[in-house]
């Protein structure tokens, strides 16, 4: 099943994509369904299985505008960096890797980007606010969390996944190098575009057979099977929740592949008018103009 939070003349709730990409409302199927997806995700087993049904008979919502499945995360999203071993090489010849140590991490790089870095589907990624003209894109498979815990082992690690979405780990650079720590060069309003869809863990499989590729203007930049990771799902889900515990809706975005605008000489930073098309088959397509 693939998830949407989508707008229409009705309001903002929760529908699903059916095969073709159209919008289905499930709330006109079910009034009883919540109308956020943190509240549907906090539901359980419980609600999914309603949503389920639902889809079943929902009638196609015309009018649909998608927005990020999560639209206002309840914290932080965590961030994996230097996560797929071709991209640790490009970004530690780079010069931008301020703070590195070895080219591969001897364990996972986690850091956030708060909620008011996300934007949905097709809206502008608003690279003017980036004063240092630096900006970058990072196509990143996204893992949703259902079942809270705190010290979650790897074993028990897919239990806790309600599904995976698509983040562009959006990033300004030169204020990433500069800060040393990256949340000010990559926490920018609006550098994280969410979307289109979350697809529940039991469609993805366990472990989730998905794969990444991100276009700028149509030319190709990165291409990965999530089980390229150097740590995987698991390790991070065991690594963050050994120190913090992980709420129904939180998200780990499990970092990008080789690829990005600075591993180019020159590097290929993101400019005005550009379009960021990012796809993980069975999820969809994150596309995004840059403004």
């Amino acid at each position: 099943m693939r998830l949407v939070t989508f707008r229409d003349g009705k309001g903002t709730r929760i529908g699903a994509l059916d095969d073709a990409g159209k919008v289905l409302d499930l709330a006109a199927a079910d009034a009883s369904l919540p109308r956020d997806m943190l509240a549907l995700i906090a539901g359980g087993e419980a609600t999914l299985a309603a949503a389920r049904a639902a889809e079943a008979t929902a009638p196609v919502a015309a009018d649909a505008v998608l927005l990020a499945p999560i639209p206002r995360p309840a914290k932080n999203i965590f961030c994996v960096g230097k996560n797929y071993h071709e991209h640790a090489k490009e970004f530690a010849s780079s010069g931008f890797d301020a703070t590195a140590k070895e080219v591969v991490p001897e364990a996972p790089v986690v850091f956030s980007k708060p909620p008011t870095c996300v934007i949905g589907p097709g809206e502008p990624i608003p690279s003017f606010l980036d004063t240092s003209n630096s900006t970058d894109y990072e196509g990143e498979i996204a893992v949703v969390i259902g079942r809270g815990g705190r010290g979650i082992s790897e074993a028990d690690a897919y239990a806790h996944v309600f599904g995976y979405t698509i983040v562009n780990d959006v990033t300004a650079r030169t204020l990433q190098h500069k800060h040393r720590q990256w949340i000010l060069g990559k926490g920018i309003d609006g550098y994280a575009p969410m979307g289109p869809a979350i697809v529940t863990a039991d469609a993805a499989g366990v472990p989730p057979k998905l794969s990444i590729s991100t276009w700028v203007n149509g030319e190709l930049r990165q291409r990965a099977p999530v089980d390229d990771l150097i740590f995987g799902i698991p390790m991070l889900i065991a690594t963050i929740s050994a120190a913090i515990t992980l709420e129904p809706g939180d998200i780990i975005a499990t970092g990008t592949p080789a690829g990005v605008g600075i591993g180019f000489s020159p590097p290929k930073f993101l400019k005005k008018g550009d379009r960021v098309k990012i796809e993980v088959p069975g999820i969809g397509v994150l596309e995004n103009p840059v403004a």
